[in-house]
């Protein structure tokens, strides 16, 4: 069987082709193209404009991801989209050019759930068996795991993802979306030095982010001109943005390791699988990393593709 998906739930406009050997071996994946919506820096992207960019995009995506894969319409036998969660107006986008390309092909259409979709993503990629997943995006951020045919959520962010916390903070320094903000905060991070007190809310298996980011849009506001120059009370040393970056991700991702960790001690779990795209970064597949190692187990993790 091969399938071509449309994905559009946020700003990246995805189509993929995969191809399933009848022997139910691995899928093949012949084609796996994107566009991606990029707004001014210090800007969100806003849901009419995303809408409109995905409408542009879509026919000539459809067209080079036939063209890579090496497949006219008669070898494509379903066309599946992502159905929700995510953000309405491009998802309509989508949804409209998915039934249309149906309509017009006489294929069988299959609306995907957008959580399940990463999980199994992740699954495939990695071949990871029946591990606990932390699902971390933009628009997300879960620990689930598989009980008695159903994913289970067993912690979750109680007000915005994890994701959303690091975009509105790389809008309150007013960097670039240019791959994705949440990169160039990681990329920041790696320069940062001095780990700053930022407010850890772990409420059983939930966590809480809106306040750390109230925090440090606080801390950066400090310092800009013309107040003056702030200094790490342990070492005297100035404070940078980069040093902001570094004190964010540290603490976010210690709050996610530990509801991640208290998870596979409930289910007995010795696999993390992290799935999304903050799950790309790799300040957060090393911490995971050692919590697993001090546990015996292992963590998967899926790249930017």
């Amino acid at each position: 069987m091969i399938a071509i998906g449309l994905e559009g739930s946020a700003n990246k406009l995805g189509v993929g082709i995969i191809s399933h050997p009848p022997n139910g071996g691995p899928a093949q994946i012949l084609a796996n193209i994107r566009h991606t919506f990029v707004s001014p820096p210090g800007e969100g992207f806003l849901p009419k404009d995303t809408a409109k960019h995905h409408r542009e995009w879509v026919v000539p995506l459809v067209k080079q991801a036939l063209k890579e894969a090496g497949v006219c319409i008669r070898d494509i036998d379903c066309v599946c989209y992502t159905k929700g969660p995510g953000m309405g107006a491009p998802l309509q986008s989508v949804a409209v050019a998915a039934r249309m390309l149906a309509l017009l092909w006489g294929k069988d259409i299959v609306g995907v759930n957008h959580c399940v979709g990463h999980i199994e993503m992740g699954r495939e990629i990695t071949g990871a068996q029946n591990p606990v997943v932390l699902y971390v995006s933009g628009g997300n951020t879960q620990v689930i795991a598989y009980a008695e045919q159903r994913y289970r959520i067993f912690g979750e962010a109680l007000d915005i993802a994890v994701g959303n916390c690091l975009d509105r903070f790389a809008r309150t320094l007013g960097i670039s979306n240019d791959p994705a903000p949440g990169y160039n905060i990681e990329q920041l991070a790696k320069k940062g030095k001095h780990l700053l007190d930022l407010p850890y809310a772990v409420k059983g298996m939930d966590c809480s982010f809106s306040g750390i980011l109230a925090s440090i849009d606080l801390l950066a506001a400090s310092l800009q001109p013309p107040n003056p120059q702030r200094l790490d009370p342990d070492t005297g040393e100035p404070i940078t943005t980069a040093d902001l970056c570094f004190s964010l991700q540290e603490t976010v991702f210690a709050m996610l390791v530990e509801i991640t960790e208290r998870a596979m001690a409930h289910v007995g779990s010795s696999q993390v699988l992290i799935v999304g795209g903050v799950g790309c970064n790799e300040r957060l597949q090393d911490m995971m990393a050692l919590m697993a190692r001090d546990r015996g187990g292992s963590v998967y993790a899926t790249d930017e593709r």
